[in-house]
């Protein structure tokens, strides 16, 4: 079987399956990527090249929608320079809208996506943050750019989505229609490693010094790096003993931060709100997976905080490395964490009891390690790609075989 992998970066979602379907089943995969072109590990990558996009004239609301649409045009191109390519099966990512217009070049192959999120305006990420309140205009603009995802869910075979929560979003006619499959932790990678030497990036911690860690792609308030940082300023003041490791690039990802720091990066804001004693903060920046396992198996609490919105693989990746996680008790990591078990849940805003959850994790770390062997164990056991690779390629199956019959 051919499988046609469509996502404008590589190998984001798809990458391991890929690799998975041509080691394990001997499966022909190719991948139609914006970023590169050539053999990556058996997979052929072909680059299509976007031309144009929305500009200030475009409407705010319209200018994700543009963009999609350029996108779809330029995938649609790029395979239409390929006659070779004959899939037998297209599995692409919604919200970029780059396989909507494959039905037109391949009638009778089916389409999966993966719908990774459906935006709404109330009771979201939108309104969570009351402290960062989002402007009327964005409320219509999320809605706009559900237009591509709406068309997406109409045009698929089949859907599938990696949570309970990100599923839930979707409208309840959809539902039947879109499955829920995790994306796959490789286990090789994010596992346990007892008796680690507690050297990060060539730093090495020392013996008496308490490790309190934290990882995202960019600081931002979506993801709570003020709240941390407060959080992180109470135990400095209280303790001598810690250090804060802290993983990611200083840079907003997703949300409008930018209206509220005055120029600043979010970052610098933050630090600009309180007096912080910078010595105690390393920031390591964005290190590669082998790294940023050892940091989940040196860190003697791991702190993880989200608005509701798509769950970060970095929580899933340090509960299987085994770490004791502290996270905010909202709905995405309510599906993973259950309070007392394998984890500690607390309110998002509350930054005296992460504070206090945090020291009491500390002086009880023997006591408290069987949080992260049960959510280590969690992981292997429903959320590795042993487990989650399988139910994908059913799914693949499934959906080619019911094609055909149809």
């Amino acid at each position: 079987m051919h499988v046609l992998f469509v996502h404008q970066n590589f190998p984001a979602q798809f990458g391991h399956v890929a690799g998975h379907l041509i080691q394990r089943h001997g499966y022909r995969c190719s991948f139609v990527t914006e970023k590169r072109a050539g053999v990556v590990s058996g997979i052929e990558c072909i680059q299509y090249k976007v031309v144009g996009g929305a500009t200030e004239q475009n409407h705010y609301c319209t200018r994700t929608f543009e963009n999609s649409t350029r996108h779809a045009f330029a995938v649609h191109e790029a395979l239409k320079a390929r006659p070779d390519i004959k899939p037998d099966l297209i599995v692409g990512h919604s919200g970029f809208g780059s396989t909507l217009f494959l039905k037109e070049l391949y009638p009778d192959v089916p389409i999966i996506n993966y719908f990774e999120y459906f935006y709404r305006t109330r009771q979201s990420d939108m309104d969570f943050r009351k402290d960062f309140p989002s402007q009327p205009i964005d409320a219509l603009r999320a809605r706009a750019r559900n237009a591509t995802l709406l068309l997406d869910l109409e045009n698929c075979n089949v859907g599938y989505s990696p949570t309970k929560f990100q599923k839930s979003l979707f409208p309840a006619e959809f539902q039947p229609k879109v499955r829920q499959i995790f994306d796959g932790v490789d286990t090789s990678i994010w596992k346990p490693m007892p008796n680690l030497p507690r050297v990060i990036n060539g730093r090495a911690i020392p013996d008496e010094l308490k490790v309190i860690t934290y990882a995202t792609r960019g600081m931002e308030s979506m993801r709570g790096f003020d709240i941390f940082m407060k959080a992180a300023k109470k135990i400095c003041d209280r303790r001598k003993d810690v250090i804060f490791l802290i993983a990611g690039q200083d840079r907003v990802c997703y949300g409008g931060d930018a209206k509220f720091t005055g120029g600043k990066t979010f970052k610098e804001w933050v630090f600009s709100q309180d007096s912080y004693d910078e010595s105690r903060f390393v920031f390591l920046g964005l290190i590669p997976p082998p790294e940023l396992a050892k940091l989940f198996n040196i860190t003697d609490v791991h702190f993880y905080l989200t608005v509701p919105f798509v769950l970060s693989w970095s929580l899933v990746d340090a509960m299987a490395c085994g770490a004791t996680i502290l996270a905010s008790d909202t709905a995405p990591v309510r599906e993973m964490i259950r309070h007392g078990e394998n984890g500690i849940l607390t309110d998002f805003f509350d930054v005296e009891a992460f504070a206090e959850y945090a020291i009491q994790l500390l002086d009880r770390r023997d006591e408290y390690r069987i949080l992260g062997e049960t959510a280590s164990r969690q992981i292997r056991e429903a959320y590795s790609v042993d487990v989650c690779l399988p139910q994908m390629v059913d799914l693949y199956e499934e959906t080619v075989n019911g094609a055909k019959s149809s």
